[in-house]
């Protein structure tokens, strides 16, 4: 692991580096998309590189991972990286494009902390990017070798429903009619799609049917615009010109948010269209008999605003324990409480493990709860939907 060298090199700069890393990764992008256009294009999401939740989501995982290096210089963080690969698997990465990345970091930390960059902080932060590096080349190339499908697949639409105002869903079938690789629930495809200007835009969407299904089935809302991030581009492409007998490309399924049912009791909380990974866990659960208590809460604007209500209701009441607690901002009498989500009156069982979807102050807030409850962090398991900056929050 890191070197006793280094990881005091390391602990020595990484003020000064994570004061400045918002300035390095900005200016990382710049280079490398000037270098590599084709990467903007055709892999990055536009959408978060103009939000700039893109840059804020690698300055919070360069950050975590040097910090959690120099305190425990014999270990590294897997849970993270295990969540970084399973996204960089999702979009087909491949070990020749770390090099490429390597180069346009390191010259972004030298233009923005200049003579500050001896070749001794060089060589000690160079040993922290391979190291990262290097196990997220190792954990992808396992999550390829054990994928059931390899590259991209064409799917056909099968059906679409527009569940709510904003939310479509949609079913797939294979176009060539072979075999559906499995998957866990919990986990997303990559959907790319090519845009009017040419571009191939890839997204994720978390799958909505339990494990076993012949078809793939997903959920997508579609994102407005407002002053701090442009509209959702692929979710807008897909509302707007995808019907029932078009097709998709899809990845294969990937996720390390999945289901572990090991017969203790569980609570599902989800807001917004954090519902659809929620949807898959419920159907699994109700298909294999699952006994012990289910706490389902969910959090939305309104009645009408949450996508996949019927499904939600009609999984939660086929299991013998399990206890729907809906919150509505609007319109909530007969259907469910007013406000935002308030567990103080909710019973969570000993030993209960938890799992959560949602923006990240929704999540922030479940877990503050869960953990006053007695729940174990440890137990509490979570997905974010675009870059993940619990990290960068964090940071």
């Amino acid at each position: 692991m890191l070197s006793e060298q280094s990881a005091a090199t390391v602990r020595a700069t990484l003020p000064a580096v994570g004061a400045a890393i918002g300035e390095i990764t900005e200016r990382f992008y710049a280079r490398l998309f000037e270098a590599h256009p084709e990467l903007l294009r055709d892999l990055f999401n536009r959408g978060n590189q103009a939000a700039g939740v893109q840059k804020q989501a690698l300055a919070g995982s360069i950050a975590a991972f040097a910090t959690y290096l120099v305190n425990n210089p014999e270990q590294r963080p897997d849970a993270m990286l295990e969540r970084i690969a399973h996204k960089h698997a999702s979009l087909g990465i491949v070990p020749e494009q770390y090099p490429i990345v390597h180069e346009h970091l390191f010259a972004a930390i030298a233009e923005i902390l200049g003579d500050a960059v001896t070749p001794e902080v060089a060589a000690a932060w160079t040993d922290v990017y391979w190291l990262m590096a290097n196990a997220l080349i190792a954990i992808e190339k396992r999550l390829y070798a054990q994928s059931e499908q390899q590259g991209w697949r064409e799917w056909r639409v099968v059906e679409r429903i527009d569940e709510t105002a904003d939310v479509a869903s949609f079913r797939l079938r294979p176009v060539d009619d072979g075999p559906v690789p499995g998957y866990r629930a919990g986990q997303y495809v990559s959907v790319g799609v090519t845009l009017a200007d040419g571009a191939r835009q890839i997204r994720q969407y978390s799958l909505t049917a339990a494990p076993g299904s012949p078809e793939r089935r997903f959920a997508v809302k579609r994102v407005a615009g407002d002053g701090a991030a442009p509209e959702g581009e692929v979710s807008n492409h897909l509302h707007a010109h995808v019907r029932e007998g078009d097709v998709l490309q899809l990845s294969a399924p990937y996720g390390d948010l999945v289901l572990e049912d090991t017969g203790a009791p569980l609570l599902l909380a989800s807001a917004g269209i954090g519902v659809t990974p929620m949807i898959a866990m419920l159907e699994q659960l109700a298909l294999s008999g699952h006994r012990a208590p289910v706490t389902v809460v969910h959090a939305d604007r309104s009645p009408a605003a949450h996508a996949l209500r019927s499904d939600h209701e009609a999984y939660t009441a086929k299991l013998p324990e399990a206890e729907p607690v809906f919150f509505y901002e609007q319109d909530a009498e007969g259907a469910g409480r007013p406000g935002l989500v308030d567990l103080t009156d909710v019973e969570v069982p000993a030993g209960t493990r938890a799992y959560l979807c949602g923006p990240l102050p929704f999540m922030r807030a479940v877990r503050a709860q869960l953990i006053e409850k007695g729940v174990a962090p440890a137990d509490i398991h979570y997905e974010v939907f675009g870059p993940d900056l619990w990290l960068a929050k964090a940071a």
